[in-house]
This record gives C-alpha cells, sequence and structure tokens, in this order.
C-alpha cells in the first residue's frame, strides 16, 4: 500500500494585499519513496505549495498534513518538520547565508544545537558527498551558480530531510551542470530520500520521474506515471504546456497498438539509462 509523506487536503492560499488566490482548494498527496515532478505555467502555485510544505506559510483554509498528522505552527513543531522537509530554491543567493561553503553547510546544524563533534562529522561528510571538499574555505560569493546550487543542496542533506523540495533546480544551468545535478539527485534518492521537483524542463521530467503532477490556477489538474500523464495531450495543450519532443517523435501519428509497442521499448531504454548513468 502507498504511503504518502506530505498531503494538501481542499488548501486556499491568497498573498496579502493580492485580487487571486495562489492555491485554490488543492488537494495533492505527496508519495513516498519517489521521484516527484510538479509542472505548470509561472503563476500556477507551485512555489507557494513549497513554501507551505515546511510551514514557512500558513493555509488560510485546509489542512497540510505530514505524515497523516495536521502541521502545528509553533516553533518548535516547525524546527522539527523542517529537519525532515527540505527547501531549494530556485535562486541559491536565497539561501547561501555565511562566508564560506564549510559554514554555510553547518549553519542549520549549529542552530539545532547539535554537539561540535557531530556538527563537524555531518560537515565533513556533505563536502565528501556533494564534492565540495576542495571548495570548504571557498568564500560563497566566489563560486560559480552550478557550485552554489550544489551546496545550496548540501546545506539541507545535512540536516537528512525524508523529503527534498527542489524549485527549478536546473534552471540557468548549462548541459554539464544539469547532469551533475541530476547525478546528485539520483544519489540522493537511491540512499532513501523522497524528491519532488518543480521544473519546466518536459524531457527531464519524461526521463526522470516516477510520478508527474500538473498544476493550473491554484489547482491539481492531473497527475499520475508520466507516460499517462503525457497521453493527456489535448488537455496539456490547453494549458499550454505541450509534450516532450522525444514523446512527440515517437508518438505522433501512431495507432494504439504501436504505441503500446514503443512504450515498451521506450521502458527498456529508460531502465538501461537509469542503470548506467
Amino acid at each position: 500500500m502507498q504511503e504518502y509523506l506530505l498531503e494538501f487536503e481542499q488548501v486556499y492560499y491568497t498573498y496579502p494585499g493580492a485580487q487571486e488566490s495562489a492555491l485554490n482548494g488543492l488537494t495533492l498527496k505527496i508519495p513516498s519513496g519517489k521521484r516527484c515532478a510538479l509542472i505548470g505555467q509561472n503563476g500556477c502555485g507551485k512555489t507557494t505549495l513549497f513554501l507551505l510544505a515546511n510551514g514557512l506559510y500558513k493555509p488560510d483554509s485546509g489542512i497540510v498534513r505530514w505524515r497523516n498528522e495536521p502541521l502545528s505552527y509553533n516553533r518548535n513543531y516547525l524546527s522539527n518538520l523542517r529537519q525532515k522537509v527540505g527547501l531549494v530554491f530556485q535562486d541559491p543567493e536565497q539561501q547561501l547565508v555565511a562566508s564560506t561553503v564549510e559554514e554555510d553547510i553547518s549553519y542549520g546544524l549549529c542552530n539545532l544545537g547539535l554537539p561540535e563533534p557531530e556538527i563537524k562529522d555531518r560537515v565533513e561528510q556533505a563536502l565528501v558527498e556533494f564534492e565540495l571538499t576542495a571548495l570548504a574555505e571557498r568564500p560563497v560569493h566566489h563560486l560559480s551558480l552550478g557550485q552554489k546550487k550544489r551546496v545550496s543542496i548540501a546545506d539541507v542533506m545535512v540536516l537528512h530531510p525524508e523529503l527534498l523540495v527542489l524549485d527549478e533546480p536546473t534552471a540557468y544551468l548549462d548541459v554539464k551542470h544539469t547532469r551533475n545535478l541530476i547525478a546528485t539527485l539520483k544519489r540522493i534518492h537511491r540512499d532513501g530520500t523522497t524528491l519532488l521537483m518543480a521544473t519546466h524542463d518536459l524531457d527531464l521530467v519524461y526521463r526522470w520521474a516516477d510520478w508527474v503532477f500538473v498544476m493550473d490556477k491554484g489547482q491539481l489538474m492531473l497527475e499520475g506515471k508520466p507516460q499517462h500523464v503525457f497521453s493527456q495531450r489535448t488537455l496539456l495543450e490547453e494549458l499550454e504546456l505541450g509534450v516532450p519532443l522525444i514523446y512527440e517523435m515517437l508518438f505522433d501519428g501512431l495507432s494504439t497498438e504501436e504505441e503500446v509497442i514503443i512504450e515498451r521499448v521506450r521502458q527498456r531504454i529508460l531502465q538501461l539509462f537509469r542503470n548506467f548513468s
């Protein structure tokens, strides 16, 4: 039976002074153990959902649950929740707060009041894990964008979250740094962390995600495995999202029987890529 880490039930949220709600009765469940992708136009509510996910925002109405329990909004509860639900912003500058890479990674651990030896061990492990050892003493403002994004993920993962939420992590990255980041996410998922990524890169979604959510105007419009979601072409065109290029190349103009065969081939190819990447 599928377990769910985070659940939104009829959640509404409106920013102060805004005319329209950012979330309009959103009901959505994040399945445990999956690589989840969240797609939708700018303004569909993705970032608002993320800020509600670890209690940075509180819904106007509706319920947000973590492991079947409604969120509480007192300081101690939220401090504990934010260790379990890690949030990585699109712009790493919003997250990097210390002078050097090593200090930045240790920042959250210091705030938790952990013993100094444990902080040191966790930071050293994170530096090795995210290939940042050579940059440990480097000022964060001297890093490239790809390096800053790696540090921002390490900042969160050093807290050992169960769910890692990433807002457009590949935005503005070149091909090399995008591949490196996806390899990092693959390792994080393999080690047991559930992932939720917002992205506009439909080709990445198609080859990477286990489960896809489609949002529009603060509501969940569609969800499912990539092959199911991208087969709903009429709806996706209405939402001005389209489908991945590889999907168009493989499935345009095929009969139902041919689509079944192509889908089997696609699944085999993706499995081979995941085994060797």
